[in-house]
């Protein structure tokens, strides 16, 4: 009886084990299975995201790796970014490795401001864009080409998106004539966002009063009109985003002269005023000069008379026909009869 039950325990613990053994067994053998017989082929394919935002003024990195269908590949190959749209759109950088390097000789970066961060040799096209602007914002495209004796090449398809945000900044204000003498006003903004314009200003109803302008959506750029200044002074725009604002104002003045009255006519008669008044201080400084510098002529000296031991005795003797002459003193004197007493 007690033979029985030890053989009966026996079993019971070997049931166990040898059911975890066959399981182990068959999980194993069928993981390997998988592994082998179900991988898919590598085929070519691209992986970027699908958006990539840097503020403008800063450096953005567009992310780019792709597989191909060759287990190894040691030949020349071309990297390569496009702008806009893919297949199509203008190159912005393309850089060339040679057989067996690891190098990427840049060929092409436009503006010098696009560089490659990644190693196309181990399957990274990232790209670098420096001092970004608001012209940088769209959607890039990677492409790489394999030559030699493999002429492969694959190009993203979507592309990554670069998205780049600025503070509001005032492009362009100004106040314009309108008809039957009336005047309005214009503002000018760009950012990313798109900023909102408002208008402050002397006896303004309200800020409603400014209205989207013929500018709207160009270019990130947006703009505000006042259609009507009623009264004269200072105009202001203000345009503000998440990022910021700005602000930039404008002055309105106008000439106020007797009814009937020209604006022209009063115009030159302001005009006119000015130009007398400015002669009249010009002649005032001249004037001035002269009294404090008066101008003396200068009279060139006259030459004075040398001074001789010499006389030149200009009297004839009327006993010669030639003039008598007088020695220097020291000199032996000649006969009477020939010098003067």
């Amino acid at each position: 009886m007690e033979g029985s039950i030890w053989l009966l325990a026996c079993l019971v613990c070997m049931l166990p084990t040898g059911s975890f053994v066959r399981t182990k067994r068959d999980t194993t053998g069928n993981s390997f299975n998988t592994e082998v017989h179900s991988a898919p082929t590598q085929r070519w394919s691209m992986q970027v995201p699908a958006e990539v935002s840097a503020a403008a003024g800063d450096a953005a990195v567009l992310p780019c790796t792709f597989t191909h269908p060759h287990r190894h590949y040691d030949g020349p190959l071309t990297a390569i970014w496009r702008a806009g749209e893919p297949y199509a759109g203008p190159q912005v950088f393309r850089c060339a490795v040679a057989r067996g390097s690891e190098l990427c000789q840049t060929a092409l970066s436009l503006h010098g401001r696009f560089h490659l961060l990644g190693n196309p040799r181990r399957n990274d096209l990232s790209l670098r864009v420096e001092h970004l602007s608001l012209a940088d914002e769209g959607r890039y495209f990677c492409r790489v080409e394999f030559a030699g004796n493999i002429h492969d090449r694959y190009e993203s398809r979507h592309g990554v998106r670069l998205r780049v945000t600025a503070a509001p900044r005032i492009v362009n204000i100004s106040v314009l004539p309108g008809p039957a003498h009336t005047f309005h006003a214009l503002c000018t903004a760009e950012g990313e966002p798109l900023p909102a314009l408002a208008w402050s200003g002397p006896v303004l109803d309200s800020l409603s009063t400014a209205r989207p302008g013929p500018g709207q959506g160009h270019d990130h750029q947006v703009t505000a009109e006042l259609p009507a200044l009623a009264h004269d002074g200072r105009y202001t725009c203000t345009a503000s985003n998440s990022w910021g604002r700005a602000e930039a104002s404008v002055y309105l003045f106008r000439f106020h002269g007797a009814s009937g009255a020209s604006p022209i006519a009063l115009l030159l008669s302001a005009l006119g005023l000015k130009a007398l008044l400015l002669l009249g201080v010009l002649a005032a400084c001249t004037i001035r000069r002269r009294l404090e510098h008066p101008v003396t002529q200068d009279t060139p000296p006259r030459p004075q008379a040398q001074e001789s031991n010499y006389e030149n005795l200009s009297q004839m003797s009327p006993r010669s026909p030639r003039a008598a002459t007088c020695s220097p003193q020291g000199a032996p004197r000649p006969p009477p009869s020939t010098c003067a007493p």
